[in-house]
């Protein structure tokens, strides 16, 4: 019995030691360096790239004492490598800890480089590594990745990392920007039926700049800011076809565009039009979408023909004609009729250019239309791509109205000055 029981007892702990023994390449955080960003920029010799690294530092701010405190929150690197793959280990001819992206955030993109026929072959690479998750985002940038990257200075997040999460958080939630995960851009680009759209920014203020700030006029570098602040605007979207950057929508399209996609993420932001009854000034709404637009696509010839009815919430937020919108019906029937008109209006100019200029689905009506189709080789046939240019799509709007401010009563403006 005792000898049983002392074999038993070296199983074990025989045993225990297999499960330990997978710790032999454990790296410690400290060991290692983690790529926050990965800047691509076209490179001078034919077949490589410019890679810009922002490496982040887990240690910086982290101790209260001792000299980690004082080291700073992240390092920029920029070197020429054949892909983003091979960079990983070139990298460390001047960085002394081991390269990972296990917490890659964002790949930023030069806008040049994002109109090359084979920019899609670059960033195909992406799928190759375990390490990239199909969440991270991608940036066109108007200028060089590389200067993007060292122009960006925020000035609240010490941790680079806290400002790209919680911008993209933001500008998304909002419709500053599109969502920008990776996956998309594979899913979209292989499926041959639609355009990607992505976040377009630069830390460029352009010299003509958009003198009133509002979101049809908007898009990186246009909005003029002034002050002791990050340089950095994120605003608007680039549009790839089939893997090619082909042009770009203001902010204003790209909310427009968001409305108008039953599959992603339902909007609400602020947004300012002009005062129907007092032409110098301008209202400002939250338009919020509370359900799904109501999309029916017809393919039984051609030429499809696709009905979409936009329901909308508007909460009227300012009153500088000082009308009485909560209890003057005619004049709430008639900023309504105003607003909805403006929105058609805007909504059929950007579906035209999509169709003229694009010649590709910039709304997911595809995915709708698949459901038309029995078979896949049946949907392909069809060439959604081909077959959208010349689509007949009728778009209405539903507005319907929220709150008029928490003050819903307010004097005339003449009762004021009398």
């Amino acid at each position: 019995m005792k000898k049983r029981a002392k074999i038993s007892r070296f199983l074990f702990i025989f045993s225990t030691l297999l499960f330990l023994v997978g710790c032999w390449d454990l790296k410690e955080i400290d060991q290692r360096a983690y790529v926050l960003g990965i800047g691509l920029d076209k490179s001078e010799t034919e077949g490589f790239l410019k890679v810009t690294y922002l490496i982040s530092n887990p240690e910086a701010g982290s101790t209260q004492q001792g000299g980690g405190g004082n080291e700073p929150t992240h390092e920029i690197i920029s070197f020429t490598s054949s892909s983003f793959i091979e960079s990983e280990d070139l990298a460390n001819a001047v960085i002394a800890k081991s390269i990972t992206y296990d917490i890659l955030d964002f790949f930023a993109v030069s806008e040049s480089l994002a109109k090359e026929e084979k920019f899609v072959r670059w960033i195909y690479d992406a799928t190759k590594d375990r390490e990239i998750r199909r969440d991270t985002k991608i940036i066109v940038t108007k200028e060089d990745a590389s200067k993007f990257i060292e122009n960006n200075k925020p000035k609240l997040e010490t941790r680079r990392h806290e400002y790209f999460e919680v911008i993209f958080d933001n500008a998304t939630e909002i419709g500053l920007i599109p969502d920008s995960e990776m996956h998309n851009f594979f899913r979209i680009t292989e499926g041959d039926a639609e355009l990607y759209s992505t976040a377009y920014a630069t830390t460029k203020q352009d010299e003509n700049t958009a003198q009133k700030n509002i979101d049809e006029e908007l898009i990186a570098g246009k909005m003029k800011v002034t002050g002791n602040t990050n340089p950095a605007q994120f605003l608007g979207s680039a549009v790839f076809k089939e893997g090619q950057m082909i042009g770009k929508l203001s902010v204003q399209e790209t909310r427009i565009s968001k409305l108008l996609n039953k599959w992603r993420e339902k909007p609400s932001f602020l947004v300012s039009m002009p005062d129907p009854f007092l032409d110098e000034f301008f209202i400002t709404a939250r338009f919020s979408q509370l359900k799904a637009p109501q999309i029916n696509v017809d393919v039984s010839k051609k030429a499809p023909k696709i009905m979409v009815n936009v329901p909308i919430q508007a909460e009227i937020l300012t009153d500088h004609s000082m009308v009485n919108y909560a209890q003057d019906e005619e004049k709430r029937n008639e900023l309504k009729e105003h607003i909805i008109k403006g929105f058609e209006k805007r909504i059929n100019d950007l579906v035209k250019r999509s169709q003229e200029e694009f010649k590709a689905d910039l709304f997911g009506f595809s995915l709708t239309a698949r459901k038309q189709f029995l078979t896949i080789s049946e949907w392909e046939n069809y060439d959604w791509m081909k077959s959208y240019p010349s689509a007949d799509i009728r778009v209405s709007v539903d507005i319907t109205f929220g709150e008029f401010g928490r003050q819903s009563e307010l004097p005339t403006y003449e009762r004021i000055r009398d």
